[in-house]
């Protein structure tokens, strides 16, 4: 990847900054930054082509991608439980890469933080966040796609549910290919509505948002109003990606939750989580605003600290 198109990351468990190294990057550039890619860009987005790319990746030939996969981009399998296959090592216990990729992490390799106060990372994943969302946000995309209205409004055009949220912070966290893949709940509380938002499956990649800057608003996602005992509403948005197959709730929503459960996950591709707040009912921690500023996105574990609950301060 040329130096132009880096993507720097600051890793807070290691206190510095990485460059990521991207999966299919040659493939995002061709899509978004050629202009035969973008003539070919309808089929690329379809929903069609995801979801036949991610059940090809169900089946048992797909397994014999993933011990190369492991060693290009140095997954750290001693973190994970192993597949279907548990007499093998586990880079090849798993019957297909779709069973690899949601691969869940062993007992105890993940801890969610235990202050009220502190809102746990609901995904392990590269973070921005905001104070507040406005028209102008340009970090990391330009515009309107930042706005509740266009992020939450549902199927229908109903605009209602957006209002609670309007000038609240904002949290975005990205998921890439070589990630754990489940997402969680960031707090204990209960779903107050859910629903699905149909759409294409654009790259959530940097360097497709670089050329296209409506790809938040754009793409398929699902929207969970949550009512949560330390950080009031949210709205918790799935956002579909390229090659995401499928994106998976395997919550029951009619229970209420418990901060740390796990929601869901996404099949094959990289995928984001969008997550919005009252208006000044929270603040994402002052090292992801801090980067988020600089234009640099911050990685953090699952269940570490993203954000600080405004109910004490005075």
């Amino acid at each position: 990847m040329s130096p132009d198109f880096e993507i720097q990351i600051f890793n807070r468990r290691e206190n510095s900054m990485e460059i990521e190294k991207v999966y299919g990057d040659a493939m995002v550039k061709f899509a978004y930054g050629n202009p035969i890619g973008r003539l070919l860009g309808p089929v690329i987005a379809s929903k069609m082509l995801s979801q036949i790319y991610g059940k090809s990746q169900d089946s048992l030939k797909s397994a014999k991608k993933v011990a190369p996969f492991i060693k290009n981009f140095h997954i750290p399998m001693d973190q994970y439980q192993k597949g279907s296959f548990k007499e093998n090592p586990v880079e090849t216990s798993y019957r297909s890469f779709n069973e690899f990729f949601i691969r869940k992490f062993r007992e105890g390799k993940r801890a969610f933080t235990t202050n009220d106060d502190d809102m746990a990372a609901f995904a392990e994943a590269r973070y921005f966040g905001h104070a507040c969302m406005r028209d102008d946000l340009d970090i990391p995309v330009k515009g309107s796609m930042l706005r509740a209205v266009d992020l939450i409004g549902d199927r229908r055009g109903d605009t209602e549910l957006a209002k609670d949220f309007i000038g609240g912070p904002l949290i975005i966290a990205r998921l890439c290919p070589v990630d754990y893949h489940r997402y969680h709940y960031p707090d204990d509380g209960k779903t107050l509505k859910a629903f699905t938002i149909p759409g294409d499956l654009h790259s959530v990649n940097p360097l497709a948002l670089k050329y296209r800057q409506d790809i938040f608003i754009k793409n398929e996602r699902r929207v969970s109003i949550l009512e949560t005992e330390h950080f009031g509403k949210l709205a918790y948005i799935e956002v579909g990606a390229t090659c995401v197959g499928k994106i998976v709730q395997s919550f029951d929503e009619s229970k209420a939750f418990n901060k740390g459960d796990e929601k869901g996950y996404f099949l094959f591709g990289g995928s984001t989580v969008v997550l919005c707040g009252e208006k000044g009912a929270w603040a994402p921690s002052r090292d992801i605003l801090d980067n988020t500023s600089a234009g640099i996105e911050t990685y953090i574990q699952l269940g570490d600290v993203v954000a600080q609950s405004n109910r004490n301060s005075t």
